[in-house]
């Protein structure tokens, strides 16, 4: 990983890196010298910001009290914690390494080591009533963590939970009821000081996170190791998923990755779909801009019919959801994409 940092570092040469996040896997194994290793490849070959967010990303059980104070030692000033529910039967039901307890314990010490905390909610879970839902919410609350990320489950094909669906021995999941928990979330968030700026994050003044927002902001990242992916605006690149033959290929000093260069209308697509999932919306001038005036007079005539329904509506020209259509944002988005323009 040090020397694919190394031969990407031009990638980067006129950009400032503001954020390293060290995601899954369970990149909670690295020691803290691992950790120290492949950041200072950054600080080496990268411009870096005077105050990168730099986070790690772990489970209760990776985070013992031994090991989040040993974090608090190192560089890492932000965890995201994946603790996804604090009711035992959901945990068994999502195959998570965890316990309902250790969620809790990793919580306590956490919050007594880092400021900077986000943790994972799943909502839409089968057998969840709202009001346990409720309770989940209630409880992460009440360890004072600034950000929450909230996702409805989805069930993955060949996967335990899908067979147990097919099988009747689980219900299958009910998007109605996903929708209201969604509502739910973001109703007792709001009251809790929490803004709602993007789609599944919710975070207090001052700690969105730098490396969500980039994404949904359509900023360059560079993605390091096996399947990690990048983007530069213009081109999305993925690394290979084999672990032999991605060492193989940097040992050669040859990058092993595969590079898609998006049309101007993939790029506008996507630029729709990740604005309206955030509170910052569609520029109509950025449309215009970037990718000319029949993108953005083909945006005004297909958002009409979503703002006549209030799931849509044009503010400082900028195009952006309802409360309303915020759980729609996704299929709202493709409504909007343009095809068959190169």
């Amino acid at each position: 990983m040090k020397r694919e940092l190394e031969l990407r570092k031009d990638e980067f040469k006129d950009t400032t890196v503001e954020t390293i996040y060290f995601g899954g896997g369970t990149p909670s194994l690295l020691t803290n010298d691992e950790l120290q290793f492949i950041i200072d490849a950054v600080y080496k070959n990268y411009k870096v910001s005077e105050n990168p967010e730099i986070t790690l990303e772990a489970n209760p059980d990776d985070l013992t009290k031994d090991r989040i104070i040993e974090l608090s030692e190192s560089l890492i000033n932000r965890l995201s914690i994946g603790i996804q529910s604090f009711f035992e039967a959901d945990l068994k039901l999502m195959n998570r390494a965890h316990n309902a307890e250790e969620a809790k314990t990793c919580l306590e010490e956490a919050t007594k080591n880092f400021d900077n905390i986000s943790l994972d909610l799943i909502y839409g879970i089968p057998g969840a009533s709202n009001e346990q839902w409720l309770e989940n919410i209630e409880t992460a609350l009440s360890f004072n963590v600034p950000h929450i990320s909230s996702y409805a489950l989805t069930v993955e094909p060949k996967t335990a939970l899908a067979s147990f669906i097919k099988k009747g021995i689980v219900e299958n999941i009910d998007d109605e009821q996903a929708h209201e928990q969604f509502y739910i979330l973001k109703e007792k968030l709001e009251e809790s000081g929490f803004a709602h700026y993007e789609l599944s994050n919710f975070g207090k003044k001052g700690y969105f996170s730098k490396n969500n927002s980039a994404y949904w902001q359509g900023k360059s990242y560079l993605g390091i190791g096996p399947s990690a992916h990048s983007f530069n605006g213009k081109q999305r690149g993925w690394n290979v998923s084999n672990n032999s033959k991605y060492i193989k290929a940097i040992q050669q000093n040859e990058l092993p990755i595969e590079i898609e260069t998006l049309t101007l209308t993939d790029q506008y697509n996507e630029y729709v779909m990740t604005g309206l999932r955030t509170i910052w919306g569609v520029s109509f001038v950025k449309v215009e801009n970037d990718f000319g005036i029949v993108f953005k007079d083909y945006l005004i005539e297909h958002s009409e019919i979503f703002i006549n329904q209030h799931l849509l509506y044009i503010e400082e020209e900028h195009l952006r959801v309802t409360k309303k259509g915020q759980f729609l944002s996704d299929g709202i988005a493709s409504q909007l994409f343009k095809l068959n323009i190169s």
